[in-house]
């Protein structure tokens, strides 16, 4: 059995801002770039390969945590949120001619304009999913830990998710080939003596 840990990465002034982020290359702010200097890795997760999106953000929030470098995995890059990237989630929402519906409500096939569905990012995963061998943590993003989240639960975005994606925490997969499930319950990250 394969476990994969998946770590979301620091916060941004375009989390903050309550901005969808999508493929932008924001940069972590100076604060989370202070509380996650403060954190690390638990054992044995501290010696498991290390990987991250190629989106500055997960690389940098893997650096501060690990001490280590991590390679860069394309299949962990956020969802593609199209035209939505950068506007306020509250702007489209009140948007008479925006179709915009929180992720809860897509289902598997529902995408933003000029984005990408949750099919799609399932899609482009599963190749790297069922490729991994050994005990791996993965810095990445909300969208992609929710579809890697929604294999292991056999949720289908419609509706409240069975589970609540925080940060500083790790959320473990275990399974292989297809066959994943969502550990209960998540282990946080420790701080630094």
């Amino acid at each position: 059995m394969i476990r994969l840990a998946l770590l979301r990465h620091g916060h941004t002034a375009w989390n903050r801002e309550g901005r969808v982020q999508g493929r932008s290359d924001i940069p972590l702010d100076s604060e989370a770039r202070d509380a996650l200097a403060r954190l690390a890795l638990p054992a044995p997760w501290d010696r498991a390969v290390l990987v991250s999106s190629p989106l500055m953000r997960a690389r940098e929030t893997a650096r501060l945590v690990s001490g280590r470098h991590p390679q860069e995995v394309a299949a962990l890059t956020e969802m593609n949120w199209g035209d939505w990237e950068g506007r306020r989630a509250v702007d489209l929402r009140a948007d008479p001619s925006c179709d915009h519906r929180d992720i809860e409500s897509w289902g598997w096939h529902y995408r933003p304009p000029g984005g990408e569905s949750p099919a799609e990012v399932r899609d482009r995963l599963s190749p790297w999913l069922d490729g991994l061998r050994t005990d791996t943590v993965a810095v990445c993003h909300i969208g992609v830990m929710r579809v890697l989240m929604a294999l292991a639960t056999g949720w289908y975005f419609d509706g409240p998710a069975p589970f609540t994606v925080k940060r500083n925490r790790l959320f473990i997969l275990e399974g292989a080939a297809g066959r994943w499930t969502l550990a209960p319950d998540p282990v946080r990250l420790e701080v630094r003596p």
